[in-house]
């Protein structure tokens, strides 16, 4: 599988310690500038008011299948948690589309660096998540 960057994401984010843990933690507003011959796949977006992001922690080196994550204190599976360090370096983030202008999304609710590479945006639709019977593991007690 070939995976390149459709585009790059533009934060206030340069140091790794200043990224907020989550997207529902950050009021941060940032840019997605979609490369221009991708430019036609964003038309119709505009009608959506939450996007979902998917990157590579391209700052991120190695990995380990025991980490402790920034909400516990103990190790847990890799898998079981959204750090940053894994076998393949992706990341997502559901963000707020505030407004498009030609190739550039203008978003709020970012949480990744500036200049991480955007490999696919997806639109969040509600009705296609999950609602009812929904568990969140170790992190159950931990959220608002």
């Amino acid at each position: 599988m070939k995976v390149e960057p459709i585009g790059i994401i533009h934060t206030p984010f340069i140091r790794k310690e200043d990224v907020p843990i989550q997207p529902s933690r950050s009021g941060a507003r940032g840019e997605v500038e979609v490369f221009k011959e991708y430019e036609e796949g964003l038309a119709d977006i505009e009608g959506f008011s939450h996007i979902i992001l998917i990157y590579q922690f391209h700052k991120s080196e190695g990995y380990s299948l025991k980490v402790k994550p920034y909400l516990d204190d103990n190790l847990l599976g890799l898998f079981a948690t959204r750090a940053p360090r894994r076998p393949n370096q992706i990341g997502m983030s559901a963000v707020r589309l505030l407004k498009r202008k030609k190739n550039i999304l203008f978003i709020e609710g970012i949480d990744v660096l500036d200049g991480t590479p955007l490999l696919d945006i997806k639109p969040y639709v509600p009705d296609f998540e999950p609602k009812e019977h929904v568990k969140v593991g170790w992190l159950e007690g931990k959220l608002k």
